[in-house]
């Protein structure tokens, strides 16, 4: 199986989701937790975005020892010497520096050639070797970027020193039989790749961030840049959670691994969420509130007699305590029985029979239902029911 880098850049591209800036205490404070997850690099920040952005930078270099540390930095001088100088106690410092390479970039946002583009890329990865040896340079618009041109600035960029070479779906373009063969593309045609790593970094404009990231590792890409909770720049990037459980769960078809923890994966998330009070859509894949939640009856009574049989991991593979059988009018007798049996009431089948269709017309008139008015139900019938213990809280199992 082949190791697959997890470069997170929850702290920087994931940062520039509207509404998730965070402090530099912030920044810190979820830098230890990615170390926990075990990510093999933490993109700390645009050191010469903004004088905090620096500070988290050379803090995170200096605190968390373990992963590599990258700071970004455009194709220039003086943004190359501001990430240098953030990352100087960094134990594996990388400068992350990037250019734009479509025509419409080109043309439009920069007013080059493509000529000068060429001689950009040659010395601003030069300039980042003279402060490591780990530099990273990622084409911008990669996947709107002719096929021939970008292949001649990745050529530039690894004869300049670059040891991975990125090709972001910056505005989330592409889809995965297309990044497939880009990826395959610059494996087959471009000078000395075989000696670096290929790196992809992909947006969610198009709901296939995920699916292009997958893609592209099996196409031989070997370092996945992502972040917590897929926040970043409008849409969103490619999910950290999602790609690592992906990996884990289908390495049958993809014969990959990482070095994540996977049972740090909810608690990072919850971390996030803390932190910048955005919190995933409640459906959202693996660390979402319903990605563990049961209400329709077949499910309930399949979970209850083998999780695996509608859950393809368990939630404590991710850090999830326990799945949840969520009641309401999807929901079948098992289920009930076994809420009422965890409530401390056990009910025959005539009495279960009597309470579920009761049930059901609680369930058509309220959104939800808790405890409470489980045991109302049968109190407020003349049939006693022998109660052994009683509980409260909200209607889940777990």
């Amino acid at each position: 199986m082949g190791q697959i880098i997890i470069f997170d850049t929850t702290l920087r591209d994931g940062e520039q989701s509207p509404g998730a800036t965070m402090t530099p205490t912030e920044k810190l404070r979820l830098a230890h937790q990615l170390d926990r997850l075990g990510v093999d690099v933490i993109e700390a920040g645009f050191p010469i975005a903004s004088p905090d952005d620096f500070e988290s930078v050379r803090t995170i270099a200096r605190e968390v020892r373990r992963p590599t540390i990258a700071g970004l930095a455009r194709a220039g001088k003086r943004d190359i010497e501001s990430a240098a100088r953030a990352l100087e106690a960094a134990e594996r410092p990388r400068i992350h520096t990037f250019i734009a390479t479509s025509d419409i970039h080109l043309e439009y946002k920069l007013g080059i050639s493509r000529e000068e583009c060429l001689e950009r890329v040659a010395i601003a990865v030069e300039k980042a070797r003279e402060y490591t040896d780990d530099v990273e340079f990622s084409a911008e618009d990669a996947t709107r970027t002719e096929w021939g041109f970008l292949c001649r600035v990745m050529e530039t960029a690894i004869a300049a020193g670059a040891t991975t070479i990125n090709i972001p779906d910056t505005v989330g373009y592409t889809h995965p039989i297309e990044y497939r063969a880009l990826i395959e593309t610059l494996h087959r045609v471009v000078s000395g790749i075989d000696d670096v790593i290929v790196s992809v970094h992909c947006h969610d404009d198009l709901g296939l961030a995920v699916a292009n990231s997958l893609a592209a590792i099996d196409a031989g890409a070997r370092q996945v840049e992502c972040t917590i909770n897929g926040i970043g720049e409008r849409a969103g990037n490619a999910a950290l959670e999602e790609i690592v459980m992906a990996l884990r769960v289908r390495a049958d078809a993809f014969q990959h691994e990482t070095g994540i923890v996977t049972e740090e994966l909810y608690p990072t998330s919850q971390l996030l969420t803390e932190i910048t009070g955005i919190e995933p859509q409640p459906n959202k894949a693996v660390v979402g509130q319903n990605a563990f939640a049961h209400e329709a009856g077949i499910h309930q009574d399949g979970v209850i007699k083998n999780p695996l049989t509608y859950e393809i991991m368990t939630p404590e593979m991710v850090g999830v305590n326990a799945n949840r059988l969520v009641l309401g009018k999807h929901s079948g007798r098992s289920a009930l029985a076994q809420r009422y049996r965890e409530l401390g009431y056990e009910l025959d089948r005539e009495r279960l029979n009597q309470v579920f269709e009761a049930f059901k017309v609680l369930c058509d008139r309220k959104k939800g239902v808790d405890d409470a008015d489980l045991i109302g139900l049968l109190e407020s019938d003349s049939l006693a029911v022998q109660s052994t213990e009683r509980g409260t809280g909200q209607l889940q199992i777990g």
